[in-house]
């Protein structure tokens, strides 16, 4: 087993639990603020990473992928992870359509706001000489955004199938019966070149950009 990228592994899955914890706080607060309730009276509008964490999509498998890449497994591209997910009430939402879209673009929104930090932390660790915090900061910022473009997948239940759902007048009955079945559906469409090339040049992308923003460069 690679130790080298076990550490590593075990850092960006540390950075995973971060980056859930505020994207699914995101979804929680929105909705809240929107007119439904059901997630804040669970508890969820809260920054308490075990609020937001799922035992599977956050714990088993994020962890067996981080054992089988250091191993050189690669099944480990074949695993994703996820939080445990927020609860919405449309019913409940005072503009139920634009509401829906508010809360699902919540959470991506959240990635973008933590990359941003981020880099303007980054920011400092230039003014400090720090490679250790800048390339900490930019690794922490890299994988925000990954699963910002990522959770914008339009695949029922990610956040961007919600905006899909409208423009092709989805009924909810069927959004929910993809829904059913989207891990499987997800895990397909990221195996394709084209997907994984689009994800990895957004990332890339935004990142440079936020880079430039900060005038943070790497060494």
């Amino acid at each position: 087993m690679n130790t080298a990228a076990l550490y590593d592994g075990l850092i960006n899955y540390v950075f995973l639990i971060i980056i859930i914890t505020f994207h699914e706080f995101g979804h929680a607060w929105a909705a809240w603020r929107c007119g439904d309730d059901t997630a804040r009276l669970q508890g969820r509008v809260t920054l308490n990473p075990v609020a937001h964490m799922d035992l599977i999509g956050t714990v088993v498998l994020p962890l067996l992928a981080v054992v089988l890449t250091a191993s050189g497994s690669g099944l480990a591209g074949f695993i994703i992870g996820w939080g445990k997910p927020v609860p919405v009430n449309i019913t409940l939402l005072r503009r139920p359509k634009l509401d829906d879209i508010l809360v699902s673009m919540a959470g991506p929104l959240m990635n973008v706001i933590i990359a941003l930090f981020v880099m303007a932390v980054a920011r400092t660790g230039v003014m400090m000489d720090s490679k250790m915090l800048v390339e900490v900061c930019y690794r922490l910022a890299a994988l925000s955004m990954f699963l910002c473009f990522f959770n914008l997948l339009p695949i029922p239940p990610l956040d961007g199938s919600h905006i899909l759902k409208y423009l092709v007048g989805m009924s909810y009955e069927t959004f929910w019966r993809i829904s059913q079945f989207g891990i499987l559906i997800v895990l397909v469409v990221i195996q394709i070149d084209q997907v994984r090339f689009l994800l990895r040049d957004s990332t890339i992308g935004s990142v440079q950009w936020m880079a430039r923003l900060f005038r943070v460069t790497m060494g």
